[in-house]
């Protein structure tokens, strides 16, 4: 098994390659997009998926799921879900004479959380414990979840009508916040040609999960030397005293940080993380930990954040 497992993890450019080709094949013209869900996915975190309507966000998160031989759960999230909904509820069985659990779709290796706004902040809650510690607990008993767990969620932007924005606690439980925005002229005439043939569209499993598993175990091995973490540090701490920003990004969040810079080192074939490697994280992974100043001369939402993180990289010393 071990010899298997180091086989696989040698493999590892080759197998995720493989996953982002087949990513890439159905959400065209957005391999930055793609990229950063693979290592979201090697990195061992949530992903949280936010744009328009019809831009590939439930496309992205089916494909990736259909990319590994694992259960694959979706909710559709709407007013009226209950927790019981997601997490299972405790019923009693008449013929055994005694209570049963009924588990809930969050038991999966993939769970898309499809349009997450759209629920009550009570359902959106029953998610947090899955989601940190990895299981479910209902009427004082505690289920574990099968690994990997990973959960995509998908939302539209808090100015649409109808939705509940997600708390603070509940977002910095997603390693990173993405975006797929608008394809170009180019991509968009692939997909549309691509749309008009007959049936849907079938993608190949690349991985098993055991395989998945020793991929992540591998991706965690990538070496960051400690000058990139004093560099992140650095990074961390400026959004905490920044005068534009209300609260900085936390310890969980530095976390998330170093973890997915050594997920995305390993995406690109390196066995080691670079300076550019955190430039490109730190947007995704910390933008949705940041809360605004109100009284910052900045127009209000994600992108203010976006802005006061582009100009912290600007102010934090690269390491050489």
């Amino acid at each position: 098994m071990a010899q298997r497992d180091a086989t696989i993890a040698h493999h590892l450019p080759t197998k995720l390659a493989e996953i982002e080709s087949a990513l890439e094949a159905v959400i065209q013209g957005k391999p930055d997009a793609v990229r950063l869900t693979l290592a979201c996915l090697l990195a061992r975190g949530h992903l949280l998926i936010e744009d328009v309507p019809g831009v590939g966000k439930t496309t992205l998160a089916q494909a990736l799921a259909r990319s590994v031989r694992a259960r694959f759960h979706r909710i559709q999230f709407t007013s009226d879900m209950l927790p019981s909904d997601v997490v299972g509820v405790t019923i009693y069985n008449t013929q055994a004479q005694e209570f049963e659990f009924k588990r809930g779709p969050v038991f999966t290796n993939f769970l898309l959380a499809d349009e997450i706004n759209r629920a009550t902040p009570k359902t959106q809650g029953a998610l947090l414990e899955a989601m940190n510690e990895l299981q479910v607990t209902i009427d004082g008993r505690s289920h574990p979840l099968d690994q990997p767990f990973m959960v995509i969620a998908t939302q539209n932007p808090a100015d649409h009508h109808g939705t509940y924005p997600l708390p603070e606690s509940q977002l910095d439980r997603f390693l990173m916040r993405i975006r797929i925005g608008y394809p170009d002229r180019s991509a968009e005439r692939g997909i549309v040609r691509q749309s008009a043939a007959p049936g849907p569209r079938v993608l190949s499993e690349t991985v098993s999960t055991k395989d998945l598993l020793v991929l992540q175990d591998a991706a965690a091995q990538v070496r960051v030397d400690e000058s990139l973490v004093d560099y992140m540090l650095a990074i961390v701490e400026r959004t905490r005293s920044h005068e534009q920003l209300a609260m900085g990004v936390s310890p969980r969040g530095a976390q998330a940080l170093f973890r997915a810079a050594q997920a995305m080192a390993a995406v690109q074939g390196r066995e080691f993380v670079t300076p550019d490697d955190v430039k490109q994280l730190v947007v995704p992974v910390c933008a949705h930990r940041v809360l605004v100043n109100p009284r910052a001369a900045l127009p209000r939402g994600a992108n203010a954040a976006e802005a006061i993180l582009a100009e912290i990289l600007t102010l934090v010393d690269v390491p050489l």
